[in-house]
């Protein structure tokens, strides 16, 4: 008798098989992740433009090659901060239907397993072990195609921001110069 708490596990992997475990595991990492990057974007990365606008402002010298570098070199920082995580994303939206795919592989060779074994081929059975099999195929894709986006939404952010800082830079020197 499993404990109440271990009770949804096991229907996962009754449902699909041990690899529709691993891609939940997967799927939670890769949410984990955004939601992180969603904090890290609403609550840190506005603090730290702010931090850098302000210390961009209170330099004299804002036109000279050594100040146009140091300003990129303080962009690119602050820009790299926030795309730090978009690598293991993409890496964990690529594994997701390749676990799925796994997934299918090792449930239809549970299948065939299952009528080599029995003397009748049992359509009812195999029809129900197919079903099974491609479980993880469909949630592999869903949570890869989720990430996806994401992933993707967060490439825009990152642009974006890398083009709005610079504007905001630009423009702070021009109002304290007016």
């Amino acid at each position: 008798m499993l404990p109440l708490w271990l009770e949804p596990l096991a229907r996962l992997i009754d449902a699909g098989g041990v690899v529709l475990v691993g891609i939940a595991a997967v799927a939670a990492l890769l949410f984990s992740l955004a939601l992180e990057r969603v904090l890290f974007f609403r609550l840190t990365y506005r603090r730290a433009r702010r931090a850098l606008i302000r210390r961009w402002t209170q330099r004299a010298d804002h036109h000279s090659w050594s100040a146009l570098t140091m300003r990129e070199v303080w962009t690119r920082d602050l820009i790299a901060r926030l795309r730090r995580p978009l690598p293991w994303l993409k890496l964990l939206v690529a594994l997701c239907p390749l676990l799925g795919l796994l997934g299918t592989v090792t449930g239809m060779i549970a299948v065939f397993d299952s009528l080599a074994l029995s003397d009748i081929g049992q359509a009812r059975a195999m029809a129900d072990g197919v079903a099974r099999a491609t479980l993880p195929t469909l949630a592999g894709m869903a949570v890869a195609v989720v990430g996806l986006l994401f992933t993707t939404r967060l490439e825009q952010v990152i642009r974006r921001e890398d083009q709005r800082l610079h504007d905001r830079l630009a423009r702070a020197v021009e109002e304290n110069d007016a």
